[in-house]
């Protein structure tokens, strides 16, 4: 696929912050049918609803939307579940009610909170990936699979993150992947691929136009800030930026558990704080050892109590962007005991925030919402040619100890030649004690046995045996195009009947395109998108001449994950 070709827009990649009410509406909507005049007659009327004139009926009810005060003080909290659909939902849901004995109406804390659905599309494709997802959400506009805070022709879009610095507010990105990857990098950086993380850390740092725009930095992914000559670096150059960001005095640092603690809950942080707790991905929370690593609700926490301590005496409150990101990598792995824990510690980090905006004296929004669906995840699965009996197993995934990637990992680590000890092993000690099956067939060992030396493609034979018996369905490896949902809660009661508001552009209620959160989060504040736009477009974003991509490259970094 040629870069022009993938550039090529579906749906156009204009802004919608021209309706915010407070801009010159009619000079951007002027503006946008210029741009558009090549665009199919599909993709027009998908951008441009009849219903956006503000003095449309909202919801069957007539009057113009809630008006809210863009200048009064407030805290916008964004989050992301990478890769998660409402499948996930059902799935972590259910194995809850199983795994703490619940009652059947027990539901999640993320389900009180449902408001509405996003469609999730890209600019170069119905299925989107999590650059062009994080991009819509920031920039409010559509681009292409692999775009970093870029527009379709790959120029640098402002995001909601910049604008809102640049107004006074204090930022902050807490995550579970690499800082670098996807959707932290969508809010603060541009770049035309998202395989570009080192430039992304440059980005994240300060360097760029705007200079350092992020206050908070919690996550994984030492490995693109640290050369390659360091333990757990990967940076193609011999920069150390963790090094640099401490001796000129600009960041404080935190780089594992202990340190971690040591801030105390959020009560002793010194900002700007760059927080990076991993080399690569902090591991599964069905992994993850405690006394190593935070969980992502320990990390929010600091992250709020930090910014609002910091802000307590500011005009301005904070944006706080948090994902959970391996969501998506359990989704890519099919591996459901994984993804169900994820979804689970990831309504523990919404839990928190929930508690925050209620003590909270500050007008404070979360909205809630996923980049797209992971994996085609369906809670049921037929495993015989005869018409399927309408069960499925969540004990199967409380059995199970760890993720696929962890127990692949461990028996390739074992290194064990000798056939008949691997087979003990792997049936004594992977089948039984680690995943809790004992009714494992030889077909399946021998597959686990003969790729014992691939883990790449080990990972998926154990999540499969554990999914067939779980009677979990999966329809790809990759992501899918399904709708996913929309959740919001607010202290404020005008901020509340507008994020309700189910007219497009306005609310969030109902069924909306992804862009209309990035749109939303602008209008309710003083934020200016397109101003932002024309400050960086002297960003350094293409990657250098020697590493420039060859069509089939570019495709390859659209697609991942």
């Amino acid at each position: 696929m040629s870069r022009s070709k993938e550039n090529s827009p579906l749906l156009g990649g204009e802004s919608l912050s021209c309706y915010n009410s407070k801009k010159d509406k009619k000079k951007v909507y002027l503006s946008y049918l210029l741009n558009v005049v090549t665009l199919s007659l599909l993709a027009y009327f998908f951008l441009i609803p009849s219903s956006h004139n503000h003095d449309n009926k909202n919801g069957g009810s007539s009057g113009a939307p809630p008006h809210v005060d863009q200048s009064k003080k407030k805290n916008i909290i964004m989050m992301v579940t990478d890769g998660m659909g409402p499948a996930s939902m059902s799935a972590a849901r259910s194995f809850r009610q199983f795994r703490d004995g619940l009652a059947i109406n027990d539901v999640l804390t993320l389900d009180k909170y449902l408001i509405g659905s996003s469609r999730t599309r890209s600019s170069s494709s119905l299925v989107t990936d999590s650059a062009a997802g994080a991009t819509a959400f920031s920039c409010a506009l559509k681009s292409y699979n692999g775009a970093i805070g870029v527009r379709p022709d790959s120029s640098p879009c402002g995001t909601i993150l910049e604008a809102l610095k640049l107004q006074g507010y204090l930022t902050g990105l807490v995550v579970t992947t690499r800082i670098t990857d996807a959707t932290p990098a969508a809010f603060s950086s541009h770049v035309d691929f998202r395989s570009q993380e080192d430039m992304i850390a440059q980005h994240q740092l300060g360097e760029y136009p705007l200079g350092r725009m992020v206050d908070l930095i919690l996550g994984g992914g030492r490995c693109h800030f640290y050369p390659s000559g360091v333990a757990g670096g990967c940076r193609a150059d011999k920069r150390n930026l963790i090094e640099e960001a401490q001796r000129n005095g600009t960041w404080s640092y935190v780089g594992d558990r202990a340190s971690f603690d040591q801030l105390d809950g959020g009560h002793n942080v010194s900002l700007p704080l760059l927080g990076l707790l991993a080399d690569t991905d902090i591991p599964y929370d069905i992994d993850r050892d405690s006394t190593e690593h935070p969980s992502l609700a320990e990390q929010v926490k600091v992250a709020l109590t930090a910014l609002s301590k910091a802000t307590e005496n500011s005009e301005q409150g904070f944006f706080l962007l948090i994902e959970g990101s391996r969501i998506d990598h359990a989704g890519h792995h099919n591996d459901p005991a994984a993804q169900v824990r994820e979804v689970l510690a990831y309504d523990a980090a919404f839990a928190e925030v929930i508690k925050f905006i209620d003590e909270s004296d500050v007008d404070t929004v979360a909205i809630s919402t996923s980049d797209h669906e992971t994996g085609g995840l369906v809670t049921a699965r037929q495993v015989s040619e005869e018409y399927p009996d309408y069960l499925w197993y969540p004990e199967v995934l409380n059995n199970s100890k760890h993720s696929g990637d962890f127990l692949a990992q461990k028996i390739y680590k074992a290194k064990i030649s000798d056939e008949k000890k691997l087979h003990k092993f792997v049936t004594k000690e992977i089948l039984e004690a680690d995943m809790g099956i004992t009714n494992y067939t030889e077909d399946e060992v021998k597959s686990v046995v003969e790729n014992a030396s691939n883990p790449a493609k080990l990972l998926y034979v154990l999540n499969n045996i554990l999914s067939l018996r779980a009677q979990i369905g999966w329809t790809t490896h990759g992501h899918s195009a399904v709708d996913v949902n929309i959740y919001a809660y607010t202290n404020s009661e005008r901020l509340n009947a507008k994020l309700h508001s189910k007219e497009p552009y306005v609310g969030l209620a109902g069924n909306h395109e992804n862009i209309e959160i990035g749109a939303f989060m602008e209008s309710i504040s003083t934020a200016d998108l397109h101003k932002v736009t024309e400050l960086i477009q002297d960003t350094e974003h293409s990657p250098k001449k020697k590493d420039s991509l060859t069509a089939d490259e570019f495709h390859a970094n659209a697609v991942q994950y």
